[in-house]
């Protein structure tokens, strides 16, 4: 996974992180994808870190501390980072590529985080960080609304409700965390590059197609 500092949402005047800071937030990201965050315990960080618990606390108040810059972070980043790497004069399946593209790099980068921020979207008490991150989702989702849109427009493609083709787009890449294996044969952006091409090229065959 790429340092967390790239995407770290940890607010305006904390400043930048420190070492230690980075090494609490990467040991707790790992664990928090694989045991849940309610399976972590602030001493099993400490552990992981090689630190008391009192070196923690000088950092970080409590777990949802921890948590919640890399939630927030991640968020964003994903939104921003697709965005990037969509070009504005491109046609709608390329863009519609790009988006899938980029959203599986992204993942296959902070797979931890990813998986964190995904299991725990909802279960910040604090409600202006929520409606935050909701803002976020929204942007991205009106993103991907939008070369749908496009592609409607331009007669590339041919889609009867716009909502249900973002969710289908949306599901294929969300549900990758639950299932991938970082050690098979393929690359995220691979993957995502073959549903890509499903989703294009439609499942049904055209009529006199030779049966696999």
């Amino acid at each position: 996974m790429k340092n967390l500092v790239d995407i770290l949402e940890l607010g305006g005047s904390a400043g930048p992180p420190t070492e230690r800071m980075l090494q609490i937030l990467t040991e707790a990201c790992r664990l928090f994808a694989t045991r849940g965050f309610d399976g972590v315990s602030v001493r099993d960080i400490a552990q992981e870190c090689g630190i008391s618990k009192a070196t923690l606390y000088h950092h970080f108040p409590d777990k949802d501390a921890i948590l919640r810059p890399l939630v927030m972070g991640i968020t964003r980043s994903l939104h921003q980072r697709v965005l990037g790497a969509i070009r504005p004069e491109a046609d709608p399946a390329e863009k519609l590529r790009a988006f899938m593209m980029e959203s599986a790099r992204f993942f296959e980068e902070y797979r931890w985080a990813f998986i964190v921020s995904s299991t725990v979207f909802w279960t910040d008490p604090q409600a202006r960080q929520r409606r935050q991150r909701i803002e976020w989702r929204d942007r991205h989702e009106a993103l991907l609304r939008g070369i749908l849109e496009e592609g409607i427009r331009s007669g590339a493609f041919r889609i009867a409700d716009i909502g249900m083709a973002g969710r289908l787009v949306l599901g294929a890449l969300n549900w990758m965390p639950k299932w991938y294996d970082p050690k098979g044969p393929l690359p995220a952006s691979a993957i995502a590059e073959q549903f890509c091409g499903m989703l294009l090229a439609g499942l049904e065959a055209t009529p006199g197609a030779a049966a696999l």
